[in-house]
């Protein structure tokens, strides 16, 4: 699915990433561990096309990632801006509005992942009045509002409790057993 190929990456003069090689396989889950400053967050979001490498090669499905390649990757960042003052159906089509999708397929997408992630009696709630760990569900079901195969989700349960925690674990295992890539980044 994914294979990243001689990365390298620096910032003013400190190389953060140096010739990384890493493959993610659809219906795979991967940890990417490591202490903080590791390079972890700069190649997820090299990944995403967010940050450019200084060399290297990310491939997708055998193809160099480019422009036309985006829509096959869902990032969830590990600090995530939500738009407070909106409801949660109006959050989820906003970023259905980014990705093209018409009204019909934007309800429908709305309705399956709001069930997925357990969160359709709150789709009239604002956003600011859901729990942090009901915050971090509704980021993942944004992040897979346009279909992607391969999900970078970047510590989905940071500062959630417990319970939280095991749910977003539950889903996630759930969405590699319907074929999709994801690397967790802690």
């Amino acid at each position: 699915m994914i294979e990243i190929r001689h990365l390298y990456k620096a910032f003013d003069n400190h190389m953060v990433l140096r010739n990384l090689n890493m493959k993610i396989n659809e219906g795979a889950v991967y940890g990417f561990v490591g202490p903080n400053g590791a390079g972890k967050t700069t190649t997820m979001r090299i990944i995403a096309g967010l940050l450019k490498a200084d060399s290297g090669q990310i491939l997708i499905d055998g193809e160099d990632i480019d422009a036309r390649h985006k829509e096959l990757i869902g990032y969830m960042p590990d600090f995530f801006g939500v738009y407070d003052r909106l409801r949660v159906k109006e959050y989820m089509a906003f970023f259905a509005s980014i990705y093209g999708l018409d009204k019909e397929e934007t309800e429908k997408k709305i309705r399956q992942l709001l069930e997925l992630v357990r969160l359709t009696e709150k789709k009239e709630a604002y956003v600011d009045s859901l729990s942090r760990g009901m915050k971090q569900r509704l980021c993942l079901a944004r992040c897979m509002i346009h279909d992607p195969k391969l999900l970078i989700l970047d510590e989905p349960t940071c500062g959630v409790d417990v319970g939280a925690k095991m749910e977003i674990y539950r889903l996630i295992i759930k969405l590699a057993e319907e074929g999709r890539g994801i690397l967790i980044v802690s």
